[in-house]
């Protein structure tokens, strides 16, 4: 990494990783820690999806109708939560959320991992449901969100056995984007994408094609948007000079960035769909052409 470009980091320009972070969160409020709660009580400025955390935390302890706003994955963990202890809880779901298929079986707490994984278009979100509410084996070569969830489950348990809190993390896949993005104002193209949630920016920069990102991650047709088919549809109006129709949050962040280096000038529906995931990321896209 470019370490003078850290101070995006250091001057609040990157957020908190909110898959960790939903993990930490999850974890506090099934074993009974607030700590979560007390954390992001008295953070200044949220993603959408880590205010979904806080409101379900604390509706969660109150039994109250439980607000997930757009997050599919603190859906999916607490209601596989509610299944497995036999608890009614009624669930808000807000956005994009509303439309995305998602599989309402309450059954699927007794299925294998693997099983899992073949749910909703191929979502890891219900294997990482099913891992942080205790199940105990082991997918071999886990994709890099599970193996995310075998990590965090990982920390919280040493620290708590330490009787010590989770650390926070900042969001690295949008540090690395921030970072590629400042090597091609730079002049310098050093980045591949190594996951799906690169995939909307790594298309705008041209650093993949559709069909090389349909090949690697078929399951990009079932997140926020089909993302394959929205960021052909946003290239193509850009392009055309028209707005730019998405509520997915990476589409949004990707084409701004492709506007801001092209020189482009690109209108978006709902610009303010970026706070998802990177609520300083209008903030940051000044900062980073300036620099």
């Amino acid at each position: 990494m470019e370490e003078h470009w850290h101070w995006l980091i250091e001057k609040g320009y990157i957020p908190f990783d909110k898959s960790w972070m939903i993990r930490m969160g999850v974890l506090d409020l099934l074993h009974g820690y607030k700590n979560m709660i007390n954390f992001l009580s008295n953070q200044k400025e949220l993603s959408e999806d880590l205010e979904a955390l806080l409101r379900s935390s604390i509706a969660w302890n109150e039994n109250k109708p439980i607000d997930v706003g757009e997050s599919g994955t603190l859906y999916r963990c607490l209601r596989y939560a509610a299944w497995q202890r036999n608890e009614p809880r009624e669930f808000i779901k807000r956005g994009t959320l509303k439309d995305r298929k998602i599989c309402n079986d309450p059954g699927i707490i007794h299925w294998p991992l693997e099983k899992l994984l073949t749910l909703d278009g191929g979502t890891s979100q219900e294997v990482t449901a099913a891992l942080l509410n205790g199940a105990m084996y082991a997918i071999l070569n886990p994709p890099p969100k599970i193996q995310l969830t075998y990590d965090s489950i990982q920390h919280w348990t040493e620290r708590r056995a330490k009787k010590m809190c989770w650390e926070e993390r900042d969001d690295m896949t949008l540090f690395t984007h921030a970072l590629c993005y400042a090597g091609i104002l730079e002049g310098r193209r050093t980045y591949f994408p190594e996951h799906s949630e690169d995939y909307c920016f790594a298309r705008a920069l041209g650093f993949i094609t559709r069909q090389e990102g349909e090949k690697r991650w078929p399951q990009l047709a079932h997140h926020e948007s089909n993302r394959l088919e929205a960021m052909e549809e946003a290239i193509k109006s850009a392009l055309n000079g028209k707005i730019i129709v998405s509520d997915d949050h990476r589409v949004v962040q990707a084409m701004a960035m492709w506007a801001k280096y092209n020189n482009r000038q690109v209108q978006f529906s709902n610009p303010d769909a970026v706070k998802k995931s990177w609520p300083q990321f209008w903030r940051y896209l000044e900062v980073a052409k300036a620099a």
